[in-house]
């Protein structure tokens, strides 16, 4: 059981409102991209894309509790698929957010990891974005939201759209964000994330990426957009792991879906549903066709604050 914490990181709480035995919960939610176009690899060695970001409701837990230092511990299904030392997103988002708000404390985070590492739904980048959030509260900093996601670029590219965790539009390296009319027609749609639990790394897959611009993310409706885009990462994540070319298989012929797509570089590929119960049902055929494979089921989120 903790101790009494020594009497400055103490008073440092009671100034902030946060008692000692306050618990503190947010959810990294699962990044998907509706549409990934890659335009051209940049002298720097990042690359220019054009992407429609969209959230599911579910994704890891992260928790927290007032403590004198910034600490961390796994725990989940792929908790052992992290590192947990210095490196990790979490704790440079925490840390970062410390130096930059002057808060003289700490917190005890528990990050309970859901969603498989390396999967191209945002994990690292989600959970990092969940901590500013949590710890925007806990803290009592009152950040806005875009103060958090300007913080967050440094740590990566796709953290600062994370940290709003609703359909955003992204272009530069991901970070240029605005949110286009009709992406409210996003919020509720059912959809079902699939892994062949094979990871990939970006790196590569950004590598094999065969440098032609085959040209901008449509405007207009954000299902249009979506439907009328593509992910230009595709190919080369197929290369690395033919298995991802099963999954769209499977996904594209289960009925009431709306739209198949890998996400980010892969190999999570996901299918929209007109309804929930297309959704369930496409779930439990693929859960009983491939027990190894990783599934969620859930729904595309509204725009909600920080």
């Amino acid at each position: 059981m903790r101790g009494r914490p020594p009497p400055r990181a103490s008073r440092n709480r009671e100034r902030a409102g946060v008692t000692a035995d306050a618990r503190w919960s947010e959810t990294g939610f699962a990044k998907i991209n509706l549409a990934l176009h890659v335009r051209r690899r940049r002298d720097d060695g990042y690359h220019d894309i054009e992407t429609l970001f969209a959230f599911c409701d579910d994704g890891d837990v992260l928790q927290a509790a007032p403590a004198d230092a910034v600490t961390l511990s796994l725990t989940g299904p792929f908790a052992a698929g992290l590192d947990g030392g210095g490196d990790n997103l979490v704790l440079r988002a925490a840390q970062a957010l410390k130096d930059a708000s002057g808060y003289v404390g700490g917190a005890a985070l528990t990050l309970d990891k859901r969603l498989p590492v390396a999967s191209g739904i945002g994990g690292g980048s989600a959970d990092a974005a969940a901590t500013l959030r949590l710890l925007n509260r806990m803290w009592r900093l009152d950040w806005p939201a875009a103060r958090l996601a300007e913080l967050a670029l440094p740590l990566g590219a796709d953290i600062p759209a994370c940290v709003h965790s609703h359909a955003l539009r992204g272009e530069g390296i991901g970070e240029k964000l605005r949110r286009d009319p009709g992406m409210d027609a996003l919020a509720g749609v059912p959809v079902l994330l699939v892994n062949p639990l094979i990871g990939v790394s970006t790196a590569d897959v950004f590598r094999g990426w065969d440098r032609r611009d085959r040209g901008p993310l449509a405007t207009g409706d954000a299902l249009f957009v979506a439907a009328s885009g593509r992910n230009d990462l595709m190919p080369p994540a197929r290369a690395q792991v033919p298995e991802i070319a099963q999954v769209l298989e499977t996904l594209g012929a289960c009925a009431g879906t709306a739209l198949v797509r890998m996400s980010g570089s892969g190999a999570t590929c996901f299918a929209l549903f007109e309804d929930k119960i297309w959704r369930d049902r496409a779930e439990a055929h693929i859960c009983a066709a491939q027990d190894g494979w990783w599934t969620l089921a859930t729904k595309l989120r509204a725009e909600s604050g920080v």
